[in-house]
């Protein structure tokens, strides 16, 4: 299974949304009720589905899902 792929199950877990469909230019406009507090949320989710820690600096300046999917991949590639 592909990072987004796997993205997209903690999306649809997260967001309590079987139907939410992400892709590498999806942006929290795109997902209704992804603010500041659900981005928390998600980011929890997805470090525990990776097994990966992120630092606030990491992930503060992601412009959409594919940045989170890149950075995801290095994390991993690094470990």
């Amino acid at each position: 299974m592909s990072t987004i792929e796997q993205l997209q199950s903690v999306f649809r877990d997260v967001f309590e949304d079987d139907d939410i469909a992400i892709s590498r230019t999806t942006t929290a406009r795109d997902v209704a009720g992804w603010d500041s507090v659900m981005n928390v949320t998600l980011m929890i989710s997805v470090e525990r589905a990776f097994s990966l820690r992120f630092k606030s600096g990491n992930i503060a300046g992601l412009k959409n899902v594919g940045e989170l999917v890149d950075l995801i991949d290095r994390l991993k590639a690094s470990a």
